[in-house]
């Protein structure tokens, strides 16, 4: 048994990646699936189609690869976290479609809880902000929907989870309902200090804990698949949400040590070690990994629109037909203009969490065009996640912290992008030869828990860099430019 399979269940696809015993990609598979917006700001998933295109990839990247079953040594998952799913625990239906982590229709209900005087309080345990981005106000809002008195949650039957879990459920025909570490902290329902589900944010939003999942290592037995899936019953060894399997992924062990992951958002870890760091510039403290018992903390800064800005460019402007024409444009774009976008089409994350603000574009003159729109979109990623490691500075000043950042996703694959986000941090970039962090920490967490793969040590010793980007900006420039974004989304929070 020297291969080991990860699912990547993501927020517009699902995929499925073999890794060989020195963690190199055999064969992927992925499919999209819908994506439901029912109201403004609203974003939904039927749960069928997680599962349904989950299963569907596994299968499909063991033929593709030729590989028998019996050649897997373990699964492991990494997901779409904050997403909120509620099943009936005897069919395993959903008794309402997922709420997508970028839903907003919980904002009312924050800003009451945060009027009350309880954001201190959640933020103590669970080291996050009062946000519709998690999941507890999520849930809360579902049973209001479909179990009101909570009579069937109390009960036994009606069971939550996020992506992880409900693939772990349906993985094992309903045998194991747990999560990992990881992906409890995103709940805004764990107390990330005492290692456990908080009875008090329960109580406080009326949700039932019989029905919450068994907290785990990142590296754990989570029981095994049914036979009849994959041809064998296989072990489900390792789970982490995908930004925390992105930290693992690019082997950020050590604190001090930052990865930016640019996928549809954009998130950025910073190792803190064994301790929690509380934030005082608005960033979250969260858990990067939990082995053999014992966490590891980060702060991190969520941005809610990265990639998902040029997928605007492409479906709603319609001014490329590809994500791989934004570079192009973006070099032809007029050095003159200084057209600034603030991406806030679900509102801004970290540093701001402003729910209500939306998106803007300043600077527009007649000769603004579709290269102009490209930069400012790209340049609108660089500009966040400088937010986002400033304050990230301003935090924590460990030795070594933020000098280098590692970089993964679709977007880090633009060398426009990523030259210009060196230039606006200050710092050099690099990108490794492996862009499929998020997948690969999922498998190195099962590789390692099978005992196919080596220890952390052994492990970031593969770590390889495909490119460093150095900042080539000069000083008067950078500042100038960020300060033309900081003027433009207090105008936008303004509006």
């Amino acid at each position: 048994m020297t291969h080991i399979l990860a699912i990547d269940q993501g927020t517009t696809s699902s995929r499925a990646i073999l890794f060989d015993d020195r963690l190199r990609i055999v064969a992927t598979a992925q499919e999209e699936f819908e994506q439901h917006y029912p109201a403004s700001g609203w974003v939904e998933h039927e749960a069928s189609d997680l599962w349904t295109t989950t299963a569907a990839t596994c299968r499909g990247v063991i033929e593709k690869a030729g590989l028998p079953a019996e050649e897997i040594a373990g699964i492991g998952i990494t997901n779409q976290r904050e997403t909120t799913l509620v099943w009936d625990a005897e069919t395993g239906q959903a008794v309402h479609r997922a709420i997508v982590w970028q839903d907003r229709r919980t904002s009312a209900l924050c800003q009451e809880l945060k009027a009350a005087g309880h954001e201190e309080m959640v933020t103590d345990r669970t080291g996050l902000l009062l946000d519709p981005y998690f999941s507890a106000t999520k849930l809360k809002w579902i049973l209001d929907e479909v179990d009101p008195d909570r009579s069937r949650a109390t009960s036994g039957k009606l069971l939550f989870g996020t992506v992880d879990s409900y693939l772990i459920w349906k993985l094992t025909g309903g045998r194991t309902h747990a999560t990992d570490a990881t992906n409890a902290c995103r709940t805004m329902l764990y107390d990330i200090r005492k290692g456990r589900w908080s009875s008090s944010i329960c109580k406080l939003l009326d949700i039932p804990m019989e029905m919450l999942p068994e907290v785990r290592d990142s590296a754990a037995d989570y029981g095994t698949t049914r036979a009849d899936l994959f041809g064998r019953e296989l072990p489900i060894l390792g789970v982490a949400g995908d930004q925390q399997a992105a930290t693992i992924g690019q082997a950020c062990f050590e604190p001090g040590m930052l990865k930016s992951t640019y996928g549809t958002g954009c998130f950025a870890l910073l190792n803190t070690g064994p301790e929690p760091v509380r934030s005082e510039n608005r960033l979250l403290t969260t858990i990067a990994y939990q082995l053999d018992g014992k966490p590891t903390y980060a702060l991190e800064g969520s941005i809610f629109i990265a990639g998902a800005v040029v997928q605007w460019l492409r479906d709603g402007l319609k001014i490329i037909r590809e994500a791989k024409e934004t570079q192009p444009l973006a070099e032809k774009a007029d050095e003159s203009q200084n057209v600034v976008l603030v991406p806030a089409f679900t509102g801004l994350g970290a540093p701001y969490w402003n729910a209500e603000c939306r998106g803007a574009i300043f600077g527009l003159t007649r000769n603004s065009g579709p290269e102009e729109f490209a930069r400012a979109a790209l340049e609108s990623v660089g500009y966040q996640t400088r937010d986002l490691l400033d304050a990230m500075r301003a935090d924590w000043a460990g030795e070594g912290a933020a000098a280098t950042l590692r970089v993964d996703g679709g977007m880090s694959a633009s060398d426009w992008a990523m030259q210009f986000l060196a230039d606006i941090i200050g710092a050099d970039v690099d990108r490794p030869e492996v862009l499929e962090t998020t997948a690969m920490g999922a498998a190195w967490l099962a590789g390692m828990r099978a005992g196919i793969y080596p220890d952390q040590a052994g492990f970031a010793e593969m770590w390889a860099l495909d490119r460093k980007f150095e900042p080539g900006m000069d000083a008067e420039t950078r500042e100038a430019k960020y300060a033309a974004w900081t003027r433009a989304v207090t105008a936008a929070q303004g509006f």
